[in-house]
C-alpha cells in the first residue's frame, strides 16, 4: 500500500511475519526535525542532560530508537527511512571542521600546544591499542575495539556515526557498527564530564599550583580561537552563498580525490577526504589574501548538518544488536575510562610541565579525550572558576579539540586498519 510519503508491504521471514512502514525523502525529513525539537525540549528541562552537554540529536534520537523497538515488537511494524539524507549532511560537517583549521591561530599555542599535540595523538594510538587487545581478548570483532577507542571516544558522534557506514559496508560487514560507536559515544560525553574536574583539582591540591594571571575581563570562553564575539558579523544571504560555495568547492574536491584513490593504499573515507580538502581551501584563501572564511557562519551551518546527520543514525539505531555486545563494550569502556585516567595523570600533567596550565590542559583533555570539546570548555570553565583563569588553556584546548584531533585521528584510525586483522 502507497500512501504517497510512505509505502507499506508485507515482509515473510525465518522468524515471521512484520509490516514494512518505508518513508520518503519528505517524511524522513521531518521525523528527523521531529526528533530535534523533541531533543531539545527534553534536554532544557533536564539539569543532568545539560550538566553533561549531552547534544539534542543524542536525547531525541535515543527516545525515538526506543520508540520504534516497542512499536517493532508490539505491532510487528518496522520503520525505514530513507538512509541517502544522511550523506550530504555527514560530509558537509567535516567540511566545516576543515574549513574552520586557520593554521595561522596554531602560532598563539606556541610550544605548549606543539608538546599537547604530541601528548594527545599518542593517546589515541593508546585507546585503539587497548580497545583491540580487550576484544580480541575476548573474542570479539578487533573492529568492536576501534569503534570503543579513539574512533568515537576522542573523535565523538559525528566521527563514530560516518565510521560506522564504514564498518557497515564491505569489506568489515560489521552490522552492529552504528549502534556500538553510538553507545561508546554517549557513554565518552558523561565519563569525560565526570573526571575532568576531579582530576585536575586533585592535581592542583596536592601539588599547591596557583594560576599566575590577573582575573579574566572578559568571560573566558571569549577567547575561543574560532569566534572573535568583539567583532560580530552578520550572517546576511550574501556571505551565506559565499560560504555554502566554499562547502560545495570542498565537497566536489574531498568526494573527486575519494573516488580516483579507491582501492589504492591511500584510500580515505570520503569525508575524511572532503575534510582535508576544506583545510587546504580555507588556508589557501587565507595564504594569498583572498578570502577570509566567515568561521562562525561555517561553524552555524556545520553544526545545524551534524544535528540532522546525528538524528538520523540515533533514531534508527538497532537496539537489540546492541544488547548482544552489551558486556564486552561494558568492559572496554571502563577500561579505556582507567586508562584514560592514569595518563592525563601522569602522561598529560607530566610532559606539558607539571604546572597549573598543565593541570587545567588535564581537565580539557579528559572532556574530548572521551567526550567532545564542549565537555572539554565546560571542564576548563569549571577549574578556572575555582582556582584561577588560565588563558592559554583556552587557546590550546579548543584548537586541539575543535579540528587538529579529527585529523589526527583519522590518521591513526586508517594506520589500523592496515594490520592484517582487519585485512
Amino acid at each position: 500500500m502507497n500512501l504517497g510519503f510512505v509505502d507499506i508491504v508485507q515482509k515473510v521471514t525465518e522468524d515471521g511475519t512484520y509490516q514494512l512502514m518505508t518513508f520518503d525523502f519528505y517524511a524522513t525529513f521531518v521525523a528527523i526535525c521531529g526528533v530535534l525539537l523533541i531533543g531539545a525540549f527534553i534536554t532544557d528541562n533536564s539539569k543532568f542532560l545539560n550538566k553533561y552537554y549531552i547534544p539534542v540529536p543524542v536525547t531525541g534520537g535515543l527516545i525515538a530508537a526506543l520508540v520504534f523497538f516497542i512499536i517493532s515488537v508490539v505491532f510487528d511494524i518496522r520503520l525505514a527511512f530513507e538512509e541517502s539524507i544522511k550523506t550530504p549532511f555527514m560530509l558537509m560537517f567535516f567540511t566545516s571542521v576543515g574549513l574552520s583549521a586557520d593554521f595561522a591561530s596554531l602560532r598563539k599555542g606556541g610550544k605548549l600546544l606543539l608538546t599537547f599535540g604530541i601528548v594527545v595523538c599518542f593517546f589515541l594510538i593508546v585507546q585503539n591499542a587497548i580497545g583491540v587487545s580487550i576484544m580480541s581478548l575476548l573474542g570479539e570483532n578487533p573492529l568492536l575495539g576501534l569503534l570503543g577507542g579513539s574512533i568515537t571516544l576522542s573523535g565523538g558522534h559525528g566521527t563514530g556515526a560516518a565510521w560506522s557506514d564504514v564498518f557497515k559496508a564491505s569489506p568489515y560487514d560489521f552490522t552492529a557498527a552504528k549502534e556500538v560507536a553510538m553507545a561508546s559515544a554517549t557513554y565518552g560525553l558523561i565519563a569525560g564530564g565526570l573526571i575532568g574536574g576531579p582530576i585536575a583539582q586533585h592535581l592542583i591540591k596536592k601539588y599547591n599550583l596557583k594560576s599566575t594571571e590577573e582575573p579574566y575581563d572578559v568571560d573566558p570562553n571569549e577567547n575561543e580561537v574560532f569566534d572573535n564575539v568583539h567583532k560580530q558579523r552578520l550572517i546576511t544571504p550574501y556571505s551565506l552563498t559565499r560560504s555554502l560555495g566554499l562547502f560545495a568547492l570542498a565537497m566536489f574536491c574531498g568526494t573527486f580525490i575519494a573516488y580516483i584513490t579507491k582501492g589504492t593504499a591511500v584510500a580515505l573515507p570520503t569525508f575524511v577526504w572532503c575534510l582535508f580538502s576544506g583545510i587546504v581551501i580555507r588556508n589557501a584563501l587565507s595564504y594569498f589574501n583572498i578570502h577570509q572564511v566567515f568561521n562562525r557562519e561555517v561553524g552555524v551551518v556545520g553544526n545545524v548538518c551534524l544535528s540532522f546527520f546525528l538524528a538520523m543514525a540515533i533514531m534508527t539505531l538497532n537496539l537489540v544488536e546492541l544488547t548482544r555486545l552489551a558486556l564486552p563494550l561494558l568492559i572496554l569502556l571502563v577500561v579505556q575510562t582507567i586508562a584514560l585516567i592514569l595518563y592525563v595523570r601522569y602522561v598529560t600533567f607530566g610532559v606539558c610541565g607539571k604546572d597549573y596550565n598543565a593541570a587545567c590542559l588535564v581537565a580539557g583533555h579528559c572532556g574530548f579525550g572521551m567526550g567532545a570539546t564542549p565537555t572539554a570548555i565546560a571542564n576548563l570553565q569549571t577549574v578556572t572558576d575555582h582556582f584561577g583563569p588560565s588563558r592559554i588553556s583556552f587557546i590550546v584546548v579548543p584548537v586541539m579539540g575543535g579540528f587538529f584531533i579529527d585529523i589526527a585521528n583519522a590518521i591513526v584510525i586508517k594506520l589500523y586498519l592496515f594490520l592484517p586483522m582487519f585485512a
